[in-house]
């Protein structure tokens, strides 16, 4: 019998085919992809009773692994989780005034550390220090990478070799095993616990400040809240007990929102010009949570300690581009300068959308989505989002969402229904990111907010029917 593998097509033929001629992947991409297929199907024929495939099934494959390399990793997905800011999704949205400072400083030099009027070497800072200072009621500010670099830097210039005195209470860690206590560690501060997990006192920070305090810290809790008989110390006292043994007073707010949430009907949540006006000399805080901007840590306060901060050598390793500087500039402008903050900045806006409009929605989407899926039960259900992020970890927001439930009563057959439809939401063209819970997959529809994402959603929907056998 003869070998299988000699009519093998040459890679040239396959490049060749209909198909692989109208794709718009690069030749040098679809070459690869045939090249690696035919390399595969010599192993595959090579196997006793191997059958080979003909020239349209190999070109078929060669441009699907074609399409493969030239697709992004990370892909724009719909965020149905019911969590607005998800850290696995890329957190907050950016306005469109951010997008296009971006866009334009991806594309152009700029005066990024350049003084256009004197001629001479700027600070970068100074994009955004004039802005964060109106808008936080500090001396000074910085910009880092990140809020958890934030803090590593504000504790590795002002505590670096002293003790840190920390309510046992605010010990946090949050996602990606970020855990207060190593973070001290690793910036060369001791850590001095004072207090019990929820009940902390002023005694407690007095007692224990002495030759060897190198500051009194204070650390937001994030997706946790501690309820029932407690107690803490409010930042204006905390404030006195440091300076009275002159020591600086640090704030780390994690969010940190920039406007007052409960004045757009949400709930409330600290603001750095609270904690300044309290007397703290440094405030950190991220910017692409509650804030609505870009991946950023923001650090203000007295212009001492900010100089100390700016002239450790960990500043220029964690700081940040001109892209994200651009971005950052915008956003901030628009908190400054918006006459409707919850309308320009998209998180806010996400967050303060109306139950009646996530409603609408559910009922738009409701006949189309259950359409496709004529084996599965699709209903509208109350459910609640949650702002994410670590922000407000205990409030959450009515909302609506679509509920997919396998129509079998058979336990394993309905689960096993059930993680198959919801992995062909995330094999779409534009991937659904929803939830499993309590039996059901759920599209909470609060972040299908903009028209052209409804329609773009609507549209794809027509892939789910190539795995109708899926939800049976």
């Amino acid at each position: 019998m003869d070998d299988p593998r000699r009519y093998l097509p040459a890679v040239d033929v396959l490049l060749s085919h209909q198909a692989m001629e109208r794709s718009q992947v690069s030749r040098r991409l679809k070459r690869r992809a045939v090249r690696d297929l035919l390399i595969e199907e010599r192993k595959r024929l090579s196997q006793a009773n191997a059958t080979s495939l003909d020239q349209e099934q190999l070109a078929t494959r060669a441009l699907v692994r074609a399409k493969a390399l030239a697709a992004s990793n990370a892909p724009s997905v719909f965020n149905l989780t019911g969590t607005v800011i998800h850290t696995n999704l890329g957190r907050a949205p950016l306005a469109e005034s951010a997008i296009e400072a971006l866009t334009r400083a991806a594309r152009q030099s700029l005066a990024l550390e350049y003084d256009i009027d004197s001629g001479q070497r700027g600070d970068r800072d100074q994009v955004v220090e004039s802005l964060l200072c109106e808008l936080t009621g500090a001396e000074a500010a910085t910009v880092v990478n990140n809020n958890a670099a934030a803090v590593v830097l504000t504790l590795s210039a002002l505590g670096a070799g002293r003790e840190a005195v920390i309510s046992r209470g605010e010990l946090i860690e949050i996602g990606g095993s970020f855990r207060l206590p190593d973070i001290m560690h690793t910036s060369g501060c001791y850590l001095r616990e004072v207090g019990t997990t929820n009940r902390t006192h002023a005694r407690d920070f007095e007692q224990a400040m002495g030759e060897a305090t190198g500051m009194i810290f204070k650390a937001h809790t994030s997706n946790y809240a501690v309820e029932g008989f407690k107690a803490a110390v409010e930042e204006s006292e905390l404030a006195r007990i440091a300076h009275a043994r002159d020591v600086p007073f640090i704030v780390d707010l994690g969010s940190g929102a920039l406007t007052d949430m409960a004045a757009l009907g949400l709930p409330d949540e600290a603001r750095p010009r609270q904690s300044i006006e309290a007397g703290a000399d440094v405030v950190t805080f991220s910017g692409d949570k509650l804030l609505g901007g870009p991946q950023c840590g923001l650090i203000v306060g007295s212009r001492d300690c900010i100089d100390r901060i700016r002239r450790h050598p960990l500043k220029r390793a964690l700081r940040v581009d001109k892209l994200i500087m651009s971005a950052l500039e915008a956003t901030l402008q628009l908190y400054r300068d918006s006459d409707e903050i919850e309308r320009d900045i998209p998180t806010l806006a996400l967050l303060t959308r109306a139950e009646a409009d996530i409603a609408a929605t559910a009922e738009r989407l409701l006949p189309i989505v259950a359409e496709r899926l004529p084996q599965m039960q699709v209903s509208i259900a109350a459910c609640k989002s949650q702002l994410g992020s670590g922000a407000l970890p205990v409030d959450r927001l009515p909302s609506r969402a679509l509920v997919i439930t396998p129509a079998t009563h058979e336990r394993r057959s309905g689960e096993r229904s059930l993680r198959q439809i919801e992995a062909a939401f995330r094999q779409l063209p534009r991937p659904v990111i929803g939830r499993l819970h309590d039996g059901a997959l759920w599209l909470d529809l609060r972040c299908l907010q903009s028209e052209s994402d409804e329609h773009a959603f609507m549209e794809q929907l027509c892939h789910l029917s190539l795995n109708r056998e899926q939800g049976s």
